[in-house]
């Protein structure tokens, strides 16, 4: 099965694709959407549309894992972040793909075993959870990475409790 994984923003939405099989978790591409900040939010949004479904038609994924909104310290990006993360679902949606949704501290309880663990951890995690030779530095895609993960793990766990 193949998988993307997207952690959700206006000016960085980091993403991975992952093929799953045999439990094996091969990452085939990661990166980001990185949009232009002197655009307005119309513009940056409808970026965040184009390429998203670039890379849906260029790697055909099956399935999405995506960051829920949980908690913001900061409001002002709260509402962008927002609006990103419904343009994404609608892209997803609209492309027919299972989309599950997990929040930071599902994440991180379903990569390391503790919903408190340091961004450190996780990528420790993710690191021995997938096979490719180099890792993106950029917080933002180690994320997508992990929340491909969880969609996989979610799925695995289903599947064995049946």
């Amino acid at each position: 099965m193949r998988i993307i994984g997207i952690d959700p923003g206006l000016a960085i939405v980091g993403y991975s694709i992952i093929e799953s099989q045999n439990g094996k978790n091969n990452l085939i591409t990661s990166g980001s959407i990185q949009t232009d900040k002197t655009k307005t939010d119309a513009a940056r949004l409808f970026e965040i549309e184009n390429d998203l479904r670039s890379i849906i038609n260029k790697y055909k994924p099956e399935a999405a894992g995506i960051e829920k909104l949980f908690f913001f310290k900061n409001q002002k990006t709260i509402i962008p972040v927002a609006e990103a993360r419904g343009v994404i679902l609608s892209v997803l949606e609209s492309e027919n793909i299972l989309i599950s949704e997990f929040t930071p501290i599902e994440v991180k309880q379903i990569i390391t075993g503790y919903g408190r663990a340091s961004k450190q951890e996780v990528a420790k995690i993710v690191k021995m959870s997938v096979e490719y030779k180099n890792f993106p530095t950029l917080d933002d895609t180690l994320d997508s990475i992990a929340i491909a993960l969880c969609h996989i793990r979610n799925n695995l766990t289903a599947r064995c409790n049946k």
